[in-house]
């Protein structure tokens, strides 16, 4: 099976959402670079809405990952409460 990855720019505003992956992926391994962050799991990652607000303390759009998204490699498969990254075999 192959890597999924997400990367984000290094802020403030990205530190819970990343805190965020990390709690709901126990398997992804980060991958911390002096402007960059880059998140990577073998097969599949999710990103949860829930998750987000619960460390931000207020309602998350996940179309705001966006604003700090440099890159992702998987297939993405998105809704209102998750973002999913996964290889499809």
């Amino acid at each position: 099976m192959s890597n999924v990855f997400i990367a984000f720019q290094t802020n403030d505003d990205t530190r819970p959402i990343i805190e965020s992956i990390l709690a709901d992926n126990p398997l992804a391994v980060l991958d911390e670079q002096p402007a960059m962050v880059k998140i990577s799991a073998e097969g599949k990652l999710v990103v949860k809405r829930e998750s987000i607000e619960e460390r931000i303390g207020r309602r998350f759009d996940l179309q705001e990952l966006q604003i700090n998204l440099i890159t992702l490699s998987g297939h993405l498969d998105e809704d209102d409460d998750q973002f999913t990254l996964a290889w499809k075999n």
